[in-house]
């Protein structure tokens, strides 16, 4: 199975900032939009941002103006760069490709994003 690998995350004080990673196999990179998403506890997998592979992008309003999305193409990989982090930004945040409004590819494993106050 094809599974998308998620890095980068941590343990940070409000106000500051991670980058994300998503590293996927260029047959999905090349041929999806991409996506970050998370899941806070107890709470459901909610969508964060999108990026196509002609570098249109989108956001959920909670992170606009805080989190930028962007695509490697020669490292067929995703970012997301999140800035002015709040505690409610705690979550495991997931990448994943796009068709539509569906996922493409199991879920993987996430990396952890914790912010404290």
């Amino acid at each position: 199975q094809v599974h998308l690998i998620e890095s980068g995350g941590g343990l940070v004080q409000v106000g500051g900032s991670l980058t994300l990673s998503c590293a996927a196999p260029a047959n999905i990179y090349d041929n999806y939009a991409m996506g970050w998403y998370r899941q806070a506890p107890g709470e459901q997998r909610e969508l964060v941002a999108t990026i196509t592979s002609g570098g249109w992008t989108n956001y959920a309003d909670f992170v606009k103006g805080r989190f930028t999305i962007s695509r490697n193409n020669a490292k067929n990989t995703v970012y997301l760069q999140m800035n002015s982090l709040k505690p409610e930004d705690t979550a495991i945040y997931y990448c994943n490709a796009q068709l539509g409004l569906n996922t493409v590819v199991p879920w993987g494993q996430g990396t952890q994003v914790t912010v404290s106050s």
